[in-house]
């Protein structure tokens, strides 16, 4: 026995801390606009999106096979890391979203303030385009690199133990396992 466990828990509940916190963010963001013409505008459909995946990793199944260990404790130390690893992807994920989430509610702001109150037209056509491609740009750069990172240095600067957090590899591979 290496005498982690009781290191492995509190790592689990902190990362699972964080996965509830971010879900309750991801489920109070709107998903409908004021205006039914703007449903179908790209911010609607990345909000619409989010929450979708917000309630997917939720629900999804967490993987509960564990390999078989010798003794109490190595069998609670492979069981921690199992968990660990499910939470750590969930709230990867879920960071991801949130982030998502915050990007296409600054286009709702920067949309508004072009409409100001009026509806679309020839007039503010090429800002509106402009405020779609500034959401674009941004949704590309929320890659699982920058998502795992700055959770990483997040956790490091909260004084939080990682010593053996997952890595980006095995987030991804837990990840695709659970996509539809």
């Amino acid at each position: 026995m290496d005498g982690l466990n009781h290191r492995r828990t509190v790592r689990v509940a902190d990362v699972l801390s964080d996965f509830r916190t971010l879900q309750y963010h991801i489920a109070a963001a709107p998903t409908e606009p004021l205006n039914v013409e703007d449903y179908y505008t790209e911010g609607w459909a990345a909000l619409r999106q989010c929450a979708i995946d917000g309630h997917h990793i939720l629900e999804c199944a967490a993987d509960t096979r564990v390999p078989e260990a010798d003794g109490e404790a190595e069998q609670e130390k492979a069981e921690l890391k199992q968990i660990l690893l499910d939470s750590y992807a969930r709230r990867h994920e879920a960071q991801k979203i949130y982030l998502r989430q915050a990007a296409a509610q600054r286009w709702i702001e920067n949309r508004e303030a072009i409409l100001q109150g009026g509806r679309p037209h020839t007039g503010n056509r090429s800002l509106l385009r402009a405020c779609d491609q500034q959401l674009r740009a941004e949704l590309s750069m929320i890659t699982d690199e920058v998502v795992y990172h700055e959770l990483q240095i997040s956790d490091q600067t909260m004084g939080r133990w990682t010593d053996e957090d997952p890595s980006l590899r095995s987030v991804q591979r837990w990840l695709r396992a659970r996509r539809r």
